[in-house]
């Protein structure tokens, strides 16, 4: 087995992704047809990538998992993606360990077949996120403290929106949110339409406004106006924990997640919305988003420190040597890099990807480019 593996890795068409994103990332001819939204980097079972030889990444971990993901599993336990958001994504929470064990658990025991939309649970893991911004991104994330938030619903002037902000400040986030999910279906474009009306210029509200032209009889647009909206600067990072209620709105970004397809929707979406089960996993108290900023590494790495077991994401902007660098995953974005370990020697330009198993010796990784490794916390 080469110490060094060159990966294809397959594009996801989800409907709110870009025409010339990921086109012009993977050198191919753009606008393309149809929207491209995410490219995935891994070994998830959905769609994985693959190896020169024909096998899929997913094959060669359960084939031989030791030498390609090191001992105690046999799952690559995290996914790296390229966001490309036209459109803004679903309001979603993902669970923690302990609630995807045991939602995993309860789905099994119902008999839901695994592909089944009113299904909550498709693996025991939890599922933190962590997005670096290649572009300006902006997302929500976590919930504003009432009183703002309420002040907000209040300044649209919509006799629907005040209540909201009134049960907001009485009974806190998850009251307002178990309104807005309980809203009457013959009133929700109603309720939209007092967001898409209102003539405020404040930023939360424009963005809302178009969230309303998006989704007219969609409360998860009011929900929005509860949440905090960040705007990260190119090279910044959002880390999202498992609980926290988020979305993401514009921009490219690269990501790095727990290796599961555990999603709990709370809106903008015409998905399956559990709003019993999004109450008991959402964490509902006020917070900051949490923006991360690099670390410089001894080796000359900039670490995006997170507390995630499953992942960890670093840039590298120069020359550099790591000493564990496996099981990983080596992805150019600019530029042109020389990748060697042992007698493996390999060139990546912009878009492409290398796989480094668990086993094998130090990485050296040469030139001027920008590249991304993600790896597992030693």
């Amino acid at each position: 087995m080469s110490e060094l593996l060159r990966l294809h890795n397959p594009v996801r068409p989800y409907d709110w992704g870009s025409h010339t994103v990921l086109a012009d990332l993977l050198g191919r001819p753009s606008p393309t047809a149809g929207p491209e939204a995410e490219l995935w980097i891994g070994a998830h079972p959905g769609a994985p990538s693959i190896l020169p030889d024909g096998r899929s990444l997913l094959t060669a971990v359960t084939d031989a998992p030791r030498p390609m993901i090191g001992p105690g599993t046999d799952r690559l336990p995290f996914l790296l993606k390229v966001l490309a958001v036209e459109r803004p994504l679903s309001i979603q929470v993902h669970p923690d360990a302990g609630q995807a064990r045991d939602g995993y658990e309860r789905d099994e025991r119902t008999g839901l077949a695994p592909g089944d939309p009113k299904r909550n649970y498709h693996d025991s893991w939890p599922k933190p996120e962590l997005l670096y911004a290649l572009t300006a991104f902006e997302a929500l994330c976590g919930f504003a403290e009432p009183e703002q938030a309420a002040s907000l619903l209040t300044s649209t002037g919509g006799t629907r929106l005040r209540r909201v902000g009134d049960v907001l400040v009485s009974g806190g986030p998850c009251a307002a949110v178990t309104l807005l999910g309980r809203w009457p279906e013959d009133d929700r474009a109603a309720l939209v339409d007092e967001v898409r009306t209102s003539r405020a210029d404040i930023p939360e509200l424009v963005w809302a406004r178009r969230l309303a032209e998006l989704y007219p009889d969609d409360p998860g647009v009011v929900t929005s106006l509860l949440m905090n909206r960040v705007t990260l600067a190119p090279g910044q990072a959002l880390f999202a924990r498992p609980r926290t209620l988020h979305a993401y709105l514009r921009g490219t970004g690269v990501e790095i997640m727990a290796n599961s397809d555990n999603v709990l929707r709370g809106g903008l979406t015409a998905k399956h919305i559990d709003l019993a089960e999004l109450q008991a996993v959402t964490d509902f108290a006020p917070s900051t988003p949490e923006v991360v900023q690099a670390v410089e590494l001894p080796n000359g790495e900039d670490l995006y420190p997170t507390p995630a077991a499953q992942f960890q994401l670093t840039r590298i902007r120069g020359d550099v040597e790591v000493r564990a660098p496996g099981p990983g995953a080596l992805l150019c974005i600019e530029g042109e890099l020389t990748a060697e370990r042992g007698s493996a020697r390999e060139t990546l330009r912009r878009g492409e990807v290398l796989f480094v198993p668990a086993t094998g010796g130090l990485l050296r990784v040469t030139g001027s480019g920008l590249a991304f490794r993600a790896s597992i916390p030693s």
